[in-house]
């Protein structure tokens, strides 16, 4: 898949327009194809990016009331529907604009499917970090789901790593109310990570949250409370079974010197204990010794 020439294209394609929606421009720009109605506009029901600041919404629409907006919004021509768009880029812009009050917005018109118009709207939100860590992983999913891409496919589209596009799809295998807390930034990357391969995720997410603590003590917690079930499986289980020549050799040991006895094989050498119940047993053990 990675040797697809098409694929290797796009990821110029993708930067040649991330370049143009970066470059500035005022409102009547020649870059811009077109002012189009922004009641033609719709939102892209595949973008990624799910949750928008209010606040940070009215802070740029007092901007593009006073400087009009000055990148674009990049969009698709709706199939079998005359003068509709949909945004592929640029959705803050366009709900700002719409807070403004503009009735025209300018667009830069391109003939993209839905493949290309999803990567589009993960490279520029992830570019501009706009994407929470949820958001990202889904759009991530997204692409491995619905257009068979690997990780290598992924982490050379969006600039990233390999590491780090699955660390962040693992993020989607946490619980819900662990997702929600990422979200809602009570949790970082760094914490949800921690919490991916322990028993109790939500449990131990509720202390890293009600205790403030840091992704390194996060880490701590996390590797304590994984390493805790195998000791405790491993008590559980007990001494391996004794092949039947050690067992012999134990009982024979034991009816001679009155005592239990216990050998342990370990490699090419061992232990044997000697389990006494009174200080007079003891005593006959050492006398043995010193006559042997």
């Amino acid at each position: 898949m990675t040797d697809d020439p098409s694929r290797r294209r796009l990821g110029r394609g993708l930067a040649a327009l991330i370049g143009e929606m970066d470059k500035p421009t005022p409102v009547a720009a020649a870059s811009a194809d077109r002012q189009v109605p922004i009641e033609f506009i719709t939102r892209n029901p595949r973008n990624p990016r799910r949750s928008f600041s209010e606040s940070e919404l009215v802070d740029l629409s007092q901007s593009i009331r006073t400087h009009g907006i000055v990148q674009p919004i990049i969009v698709r021509r709706k199939p079998d529907t005359a003068d509709a768009y949909e945004i592929v880029a640029g959705e803050r812009r366009w709900r700002a604009a719409q807070i403004a009050g503009l009735t025209l917005v300018p667009v830069i018109i391109r003939d993209i499917d839905d493949r290309v118009a999803l990567e589009i709207a993960i490279v520029e939100n992830v570019q501009r970090s706009d994407l929470n860590s949820i958001e990202e992983a889904t759009g991530y999913q997204q692409l491995v789901d619905e257009h068979s891409y690997t990780q290598l496919d992924l982490a050379g589209i969006i600039g990233k790593s390999r590491s780090h596009v699955a660390n962040t799809l693992r993020l989607l295998k946490l619980p819900e109310k662990v997702r929600d807390m990422l979200i809602s930034n009570q949790l970082s990357a760094g914490h949800a990570r921690a919490l991916i391969a322990v028993d109790d995720p939500l449990g131990l997410a509720q202390k890293i949250v009600s205790g403030g603590l840091s992704v390194r003590q996060a880490e701590q917690m996390a590797q304590s409370a994984s390493e805790r079930p195998r000791l405790e499986t491993k008590s559980m289980k007990g001494p391996a079974p004794k092949d039947v020549d050690t067992s012999a050799l134990e009982r024979l040991i034991s009816d001679e010197l009155g005592m239990k006895i216990g050998i342990n094989h370990l490699g090419g050498g061992g232990t044997m204990t000697i389990r006494y119940t009174n200080l007079e047993q003891l005593d006959e053990v050492c006398r043995r010794l010193k006559r042997g």
